[in-house]
């Protein structure tokens, strides 16, 4: 039919199980929106390989077109914010959760949950920022507003060879920062340093639970992807005033070995940073900032090139760990 397109579409068998492969879907079949995009590009984050992967994560209903990140042209549009041609992205609003998203060649959103493609970037570079890159400029933003600066001393990023560390460790290299990357996975020293890494910090350094009420003052601030008991340990050895922005949960929800003592002896804050229901005005100055402070050949060197084919198998591969930098998903290749 005409109005069919390619999606990656997820089904539930009658024994409960899940299948993900590449199907036709028909516009119609889009749930309602104001606007209606051509996708030029998707990418592949944790949420994403729960929702393709078996059992199906997150997704409640089936068929299901998953996706939580997506950026193209306008295609049509009833709101008058967005024309026909203009270039946008979408992060979060549960996108490719709990409504279709953008592993597909077209998607259909209301048009509170777009923000316009900043001038300078493409629709490639904004996937391969995604919902990790803007997360990642989040957090550092939110490191800003509470006083952390290069003056005041080394930032810790955890989790640094993922999505989220890796631009994270890019847009603090940039800014001037001494950045110190935790990783488990030490052939990974390399891409590090060539993000902007001033240092490597070996995992097994962190993930032992202490009951020391505090640590040695070792970082200004950090920015953490793994809570449990990293988390515990990285708070304790936070400057006096230095805060940690906490965006994951890879390690468990619960902050293992963790004491109130660095929040009301060395005055520590904790900043939790949702990316999912940010608000308008906050995702616009993120988008800004990212295009002026990401450097653009660090986020090259990170793409990982897939197409609506590959993404069970890297579903799989990413809920294991198995993903290094950004995947960019040309839905149309």
């Amino acid at each position: 039919m005409a109005n069919d397109f390619n999606a990656l579409i997820v089904e539930k068998e009658g024994d409960g199980k899940t299948s993900a492969a590449v199907g036709r879907i028909n516009e119609n079949q889009l749930p309602e929106g104001e606007v209606l995009v051509a996708v030029e590009y998707s990418t592949l984050n944790y949420k994403d390989g729960l929702c393709i992967g078996p059992g199906g994560g997150l997704v409640r209903e089936y068929p299901h077109v998953p996706g939580i990140d997506f950026a193209g042209t306008v295609e049509t549009s009833s709101d008058d914010r967005y024309r026909p041609g203009d270039k946008v992205v979408l992060t979060g609003w549960r996108v490719g959760e709990n409504r279709w998203g953008g592993y597909a060649q077209k998607a259909r959103v209301k048009a509170d949950m777009l923000v316009p493609l900043p001038e300078g970037l493409t629709t490639r570079a904004a996937m391969a920022v995604g919902t990790a890159g803007f997360t990642a400029m989040l957090a550092v933003m939110a490191l800003e507003d509470h006083g952390v600066t290069p003056e005041k001393g080394k930032v810790l990023v955890t989790g640094a060879a993922g999505g989220v560390g890796s631009v994270a460790v890019a847009i603090l290299a940039r800014l001037g920062y001494q950045v110190a990357a935790v990783t488990g996975r030490p052939e990974q020293a390399d891409y590090l340093t060539s993000l902007g890494a001033a240092e490597i910090v070996a995992r097994d350094t962190l993930t032992e639970v202490t009951r020391k009420p505090l640590e040695s003052e070792q970082w200004a601030g950090a920015i953490d992807a793994v809570a449990g008991a990293m988390l515990g340990r990285v708070l304790k050895q936070i400057h006096y005033g230095g805060s940690v922005a906490a965006i994951g949960l890879a390690g468990g929800a619960a902050i293992e070995g963790a004491l109130i003592t660095p929040f009301i002896l060395r005055g520590v804050n904790l900043l939790g940073i949702d990316s999912v229901m940010q608000p308008y005005d906050n995702r616009v100055r993120a988008w800004g900032r990212i295009a002026r402070d990401l450097p653009m050949e660090k986020l090259e060197a990170m793409i990982q090139p897939a197409t609506l084919a590959d993404l069970p198998g890297l579903g799989r591969d990413i809920l294991k760990g198995r993903v290094k930098g950004r995947v960019v998903v040309d839905v149309n290749a």
